[in-house]
């Protein structure tokens, strides 16, 4: 992917409105009157209370949204905070970021005996409302499975999926989006950046984990897409530079080197490793569409067979770049269109190196349908199909106004969180900084992101950090094999490997979009973290 495109759409849609029924109505204690502009960065909360069914059993909860504000590194927090033009929160005043939340505390626990995870959506530029409305909030906004969603009015259910069975919530929107603001001057380049955010979540939970008192419970982190390199970063700063602990990382949709990103490898010629992962990620596509020359009847056997040709054959004839014999390069066009169901003459032009956009655009293009490309089981008229490439994600447009909208309204009449303030799901971060400095690197590297060392030294730093990757088959934004070559190249000793889970889902990068992958993350999660949160009983 290319470094800034492949960032703005990494992870995370935007959602938007809900029918709430009374079922869902919570009681505010000191819900706050709505809170002018210039009150940004002024820390708020409005607390509210409620409950959730999950596996049957009810859970009382209360819940907190508000704000948290953070400063870049150096920051001076014993200084005296300037006046007047020059004053935290004014354009001409030092950078700072107000951090919304949304909090969900189990009832009548103490915080000793009670996990607590940190999620975050991706992007980079992206609220956390995903995962908020669509996986583990106490409520999930109701959407189709795989086509567009109907316009308002939207609904919201119990979600019995809720991990609050497990662990405390604390749903964390990135700086700029959401309710989140920066200002300041230079606030771009303070905020905008791997490890500028990397800080700020940092800084973020660090003051979070005093002002609720929950230094002494087991910590997990939980990131979706950019939310996992943001992971990487942040687990080796809080473990290393402030030592804290975590008991466990969540990687949910996993891309740690963005030399592996399928979006746009012909900008980086001679590194033919994207095309190789994502392939099985086509053919899981192909697969579902039944566009396959001959359709197997399940898709795991599928995969295996595609894996072993991705990283044997396939994997030689890319290396052999134009000195592969023309009889050689036919046999394994052919070999693709078995897999892939493109056409052979389509792949003999594209040199047997077809981009994850190219796909998703050319797969049903005999049809003018694109597919999506965080989740390729979705499909929409093509913008236009003549062009090379998709232009726009179906996924994106067949969910985003019902996530956007649910959100809103839940905010407003739920959790009585009222402010001026536009709620923006989606930011689009031209100035980001991808520019980073691994573990032992004298300077911020000039090649692509790569946060894989920032992981393996926090799993040497701390050989009882547990992780938990999950993926989803249709997913081409960061296919699951993508992760699954990280994950066994990072440079940690083998009596480490144990330290990693591994778990797929017919679904695609917002796994929970489909209830039935939902049902089995959470599972799946839910047993991640009772196996690692060292509380007896």
């Amino acid at each position: 992917m290319k470094p800034r495109r492949a960032l703005v759409a990494l992870c995370a849609l935007t959602v938007s409105l809900s029918v709430l029924t009374p079922a869902f109505a919570a009681r505010s204690t000191h819900a706050q009157a709505a809170a002018p502009t210039s009150g940004v960065f002024t820390p708020r909360e409005v607390t509210t209370y409620g409950s959730v069914t999950v596996s049957g059993h009810k859970i009382a909860y209360r819940a907190v949204a508000g704000t948290i504000i953070v400063h870049p590194p150096g920051w001076d927090d014993a200084a005296v905070p300037p006046t007047g033009k020059d004053a935290i929160g004014t354009a001409n005043g030092p950078p700072v970021a107000s951090m919304f939340y949304v909090a969900y505390f189990k009832r009548g626990v103490p915080a000793r005996d009670r996990p607590i995870t940190f999620l975050y959506n991706g992007g980079p530029g992206s609220s956390s409302l995903w995962l908020d409305m669509g996986a583990y909030g106490p409520v999930r906004v109701v959407t189709n499975s795989s086509t567009h969603t109907p316009p308002a009015p939207y609904h919201l259910v119990n979600n019995q999926y809720s991990l609050l069975n497990v662990s405390d919530l604390v749903f964390i929107d990135a700086p700029g989006t959401g309710y989140s603001r920066i200002e300041g001057k230079g606030k771009d380049k303070a905020f905008y950046g791997v490890d500028q955010d990397a800080n700020a979540f940092a800084s973020f939970i660090i003051q979070f984990l005093s002002r609720f008192h929950r230094w002494n419970s087991p910590k997990y982190l939980y990131g979706e897409s950019y939310g996992t390199p943001r992971s990487a970063v942040l687990i080796y700063d809080l473990e290393v530079n402030n030592n804290i602990d975590f008991n466990g990382v969540i990687l949910q949709s996993q891309i740690l080197n963005f030399d592996l990103s399928a979006d746009d490898p012909q900008h980086n010629p001679g590194i033919e490793l994207p095309y190789e992962l994502a392939l099985p990620s086509m053919a899981a596509t192909a697969w579902y569409h039944h566009v396959l020359p001959a359709q197997p009847a399940h898709l795991r056997p599928l995969l295996r067979k595609v894996e072993r040709f991705a990283m044997g054959p396939y994997a030689d004839a890319l290396a052999e770049g134009s000195a592969l014999p023309r009889n050689q390069e036919r046999a394994i066009a052919e070999k693709l269109h078995g897999y892939t169901g493109l056409p052979v003459s389509y792949l003999l032009k594209a040199d047997l190196q077809v981009s994850g956009l190219m796909f998703e655009h050319e797969l049903l293009n005999s049809s003018d349908e694109t597919t999506g490309r965080l989740d390729t089981r979705f499909e929409g008229p093509s913008i236009n199909p003549l062009n090379e490439r998709a232009q726009y994600d179906p996924l994106v447009a067949g969910i985003g106004s019902a996530y956007v909208s649910a959100f809103n309204d839940y905010l407003s009449k739920v959790l009585h969180y009222r402010t001026s303030l536009q709620y923006l799901p989606m930011i689009n971060v031209p100035t980001w900084q991808m520019k980073h400095q691994p573990p032992n690197a004298s300077y911020k590297l000039p090649i692509a992101v790569n946060v894989m060392p920032d992981l393996a030294y926090a799993m040497k730093y701390n050989p009882d950090l547990k992780i938990c990757l999950n993926g989803g088959y249709f997913d081409l934004a960061t296919p699951f094999y993508e992760g699954w070559y990280e994950m066994h190249h990072l440079q940690i000793p083998r009596s480490l490997d144990k330290n990693i889970q591994y778990h797929y889902y017919k679904s695609g990068h917002m796994i929970y979009v489909r209830v039935a992958a939902l049902k089995k993350l959470h599972k799946n999660v839910a047993a991640f973290i009772r196996q690692t949160d060292n509380l007896k009983g």
